[in-house]
């Protein structure tokens, strides 16, 4: 029997999401990724005898937001608490935290089982905090370096229940995260510059049991196809562990990305290990149903519901509805198209085609593009209109476009590259005589039953008119010349 038959895996993940206030948690330093080591800490941020932590408002707003979005029970009246360890990305000696007391608890978040049906991962709690600093390692080959820059940075810890059974769930589960986190502009996701971190929690257990055994933490992962690797091997090394008659115990492991293995970093800690206490220098967060239905009011589509709305109300497939709200510039992106045309599926067409192509072949994002939404809807009305054809459009007018900062009209644009359609039958029927001449072999063919040929018309009728001839009008005539 396979082990995966045997057995099961069980994961809960703690995300931590690096708030985009203006300044920190606890003090009014700034904070921006890749400045200079150490340049962005002030004695408040360091603790240092006569400060004392102010409160930085912004990040509960943005904690409720999570807590709203994930349909979490919110607290109306919670309080900070010290975290207290001694290690020298935490400059203080204490962290400042929630962990007994959740601005919110319970709430889900909805991914696909292996079925395509809806699972419910549900949470634990979404908790305020500050971050450490950063603890640098391959810089120097006899020591660490620490930079201080980010300790102090506001976040909020998500933590679900153990309710995750493949790698694959927790990706799903990070990628749901990540795109809310985004849309409702609380973080910017990017796992790489560690402002979207993940700690995985993983055990395993016999098929059919509900025990919850002893785990292992996987600290510091830096992509969701990490996330899913490390849960893989992990899952495996216990289960490897387990067979050969071994103990888990409950370690505390990093993750090797190009052995593709975990390692022991330290043994777990226990919650009384960091002698938790109130916070006596900050009082209570107190927040009331007023205020959490006015940032509710504020908050936008959020990315289910607008998949779901672009199905139903747009007629878009499920496939070009993900794409579309994968990220959140694609939405807002395609949202401004639909501004200046109703022809949605020819919108989705172009986000996910001719522009997404051109963004892949050029390693760039979708907000670095030169083309309006605007223009896409212009391009969009006169393929329908017939002026051009879309092989035009995305051949010819798109690439123009796209390579220079034209502010014109798009149509203006058509006329001065001399590419609008023409609609002149009697143009096109001389073309269609030209071409038909010249194959006179290929004219019996077609005759003679094998009607593939005519694609070798339409391709030499459209390079003499150099792609100006109406296509659908071209193959209705043509038809009707070798008919009769």
């Amino acid at each position: 029997m396979e082990l995966n038959d045997k057995y099961e895996i069980v994961v809960g993940l703690e995300v931590h999401a690096q708030l985009m206030t203006q300044t920190k948690a606890f003090s009014s330093d700034p904070y921006t990724y890749g400045t200079s080591p150490n340049t962005q800490v002030s004695p408040q941020n360091l603790a240092h005898p006569g400060t004392l932590p102010k409160p930085n408002f912004k990040s509960v707003e943005l904690a409720l937001k999570m807590g709203i979005a994930c349909n979490c029970d919110i607290h109306e009246r919670t309080h900070f608490a010290r975290k207290n360890y001694f290690y020298a990305d935490l400059p203080k000696g204490y962290q400042i935290t929630q962990f007994t007391s959740p601005i919110c608890t319970g709430g889900y978040v909805a991914i696909k089982d292996e079925e395509g049906k809806e699972k419910r991962i549900s949470l634990d709690k979404i908790i305020m905090e500050e971050d450490s600093g950063k603890s640098i390692h391959d810089l120097d080959p006899f020591a660490s370096l620490i930079d201080l820059n980010r300790a102090g940075v506001p976040l909020i810890e998500i933590v679900s229940n153990p309710d995750i059974r493949l790698p694959e769930e927790a990706g799903q589960y990070l990628t749901e995260i990540r795109q809310m986190v985004r849309y409702l502009d609380i973080c910017d996701g990017n796992m790489e510059e560690g402002s979207l971190r993940c700690d995985a929690n993983v055990s395993v257990r016999l098929r059919g049991s509900a025990a919850l055994n002893t785990r292992c933490e996987i600290k510091n992962l830096n992509s969701i196809r990490n996330v899913q690797r490390a849960i893989a091997a992990e899952a495996k090394r216990q289960m490897e562990l387990v067979e050969s008659g071994g103990t888990v115990t409950n370690d505390t492991r990093g993750f090797d990305a190009v052995k593709g293995e975990t390692y022991p970093m330290r043994s777990k800690e226990l919650a009384n290990d960091y002698r938790y206490f109130p916070e006596p220098d900050i009082p209570p967060v107190v927040v009331t149903q007023n205020e959490i239905k006015a940032i509710a009011s504020k908050m936008p589509e959020l990315p289910k519901a607008l998949m779901a709305r672009l199905i139903k109300d747009y007629g878009l497939s499920e496939y070009d509805a993900a794409v579309i709200t994968s990220e959140k510039e694609y939405a807002l992106y395609y949202q401004g198209i639909l501004e200046h045309t109703r022809h949605y599926k020819a919108a989705a067409n172009w986000l996910n085609g001719p522009i997404r192509s051109w963004l892949n072949e050029n390693a760039i994002e979708l907000d670095k593009i030169t083309i309006s939404p605007t223009q896409i809807g212009e391009l969009i009305q006169l393929t329908e209109e017939n002026k051009i054809s879309f092989s035009t459009a995305s051949q010819k007018v798109f690439p123009e476009l796209v390579s220079k900062s034209y502010s014109g009209s798009v149509e203006s644009l058509v006329k001065e590259m001399n590419l609008l359609q023409v609609d002149d039958d009697d143009m096109i029927l001389q073309l269609i005589q030209e071409v038909l001449a010249q194959y006179p072999d290929k004219v019996a063919e077609y005759k003679g039953g094998k009607k593939g040929v005519l694609g070798l018309f339409m391709g030499d009728i459209m390079k003499k008119s150099q792609g100006k001839a109406d296509p659908k009008k071209t193959n209705k005539l043509l038809i009707v010349a070798l008919e009769n």
